[in-house]
């Protein structure tokens, strides 16, 4: 009699647990606010699919109706990974756009996935997602989250302390690629999302939204729609914001694309508010200060990042400026950025080459 107990003891264990954890999965994927999770300190959860950002497979990426697709004109380089990006607004409140930049409530949360396809040409085939990053919106401030999925592609775990994966991949040129693929952990997010010292997200800024995006309804102006979606108000017309181009579209204006290129990798620390600021160098899209871009300027304290060069940028000479030398190289304490790749941007380089050749002495 003990014995038939016992053994009917150890068939409902799985099933109470089944039952826990399912009762667990419900309750968290319910439509809880977040706002209300992270006040409650809830969050960050250990599993990215605990905040039930997507429907479907998980791998899928298909955002649920609370979710908003967003896309910066320019990407930020990251070892050709590519990225889709999505936000959320807690219920009933809104970005506030006041004096040109973006105030986001508390409880907005920007998601950004990177993820590789066997073949760069061929983007959507044979896809592998190797890490989510969450920027969540807190009480004290934004905090970053990173999530590095399993090799299964059914969930991504929270790693605070990075990681490390190989990856393979056909490039755009054909040629086949193997890197190590570097996760940033927790503290290196605020090393380039950081704004006088506050961890602040990048690509979300006007400059970099305002532009078409193809939605499901059509192909929209992104402030636009997140105005009719009704998470954004004080936005008025387009043209009264400013808008950074594609630097990868070939039939904009060479300098229109350099400097959206310098915008998104490199002006988030070489601003006036950024960690790079006492460089003197400042490359936002609208510095129009020659000797602020660097032109004939000396570095004022690059080390061996200056190589055998003495001007961030000589006119004309792409090969004897700092900012290509660096741009070029994975060298620590050479290469620029300094986080984020491991590999060089070639078709970036090439861009800025053909920028500062063009420069009239």
């Amino acid at each position: 009699m003990k014995r038939r107990l016992f053994i009917f003891l150890l068939f409902l264990i799985p099933v109470f647990n089944s039952c826990k954890e399912n009762s667990e999965s419900k309750q968290l994927t319910q439509s809880t606010p977040l706002a209300e999770e992270i006040a409650d300190g809830k969050l960050p959860y250990k599993r990215l699919s605990t905040y039930a950002f997507f429907e479907g497979e998980i791998k899928d990426l298909q955002p649920n109706q609370s979710i908003i697709p967003y896309e910066p004109a320019s990407s930020l380089f990251t070892d050709y990974a590519l990225k889709s990006r999505f936000i959320s607004v807690p219920e009933g409140q809104k970005v506030r756009l006041e004096n040109g930049e973006l105030n986001f409530p508390t409880g907005t949360v920007l998601i950004k996935n990177f993820y590789y396809s066997s073949d760069l040409n061929k983007p959507e085939v044979d896809k592998r997602i190797i890490e989510t990053r969450l920027l969540i919106n807190t009480e004290e401030g934004w905090e970053a989250f990173p999530y590095i999925w399993n090799e299964e592609q059914t969930d991504a775990l929270l790693k605070v302390v990075g990681g490390e994966k190989e990856v393979k991949f056909f490039d755009l040129e054909g040629e086949e690629q193997v890197i190590n693929y570097l996760i940033p952990n927790k503290n290196q997010c605020k090393t380039c999302h950081n704004k006088s010292e506050d961890l602040a997200p990048i690509g979300v800024k006007v400059k970099h939204l305002n532009n078409e995006k193809e939605f499901e309804s059509g192909r929209k102006n992104q402030l636009e729609f997140w105005q009719e979606r009704g998470i954004l108000e004080g936005f008025s017309r387009k043209d009264n914001y400013p808008a950074l181009v594609n630097y990868q579209d070939e039939s904009q204006a060479l300098s229109e694309r350099a400097m959206a290129y310098l915008d998104i990798n490199c002006s988030h620390c070489h601003q006036e508010e950024g960690p790079a600021s006492t460089s003197g160098l400042f490359l936002e899209f609208d510095q129009k200060d020659p000797m602020k871009l660097g032109v004939m300027k000396t570095p004022v304290a690059a080390g061996n990042g200056a190589g055998t060069f003495d001007f961030d940028i000589l006119p004309g000479k792409a090969n004897k400026s700092i900012l290509t030398y660096r741009m070029n190289s994975t060298e620590v304490g050479i290469a620029m950025p300094e986080l984020g790749r491991t590999t060089v941007h070639k078709e970036g380089v090439k861009l800025i080459r053909e920028w500062i050749n063009a420069m009239n002495e």
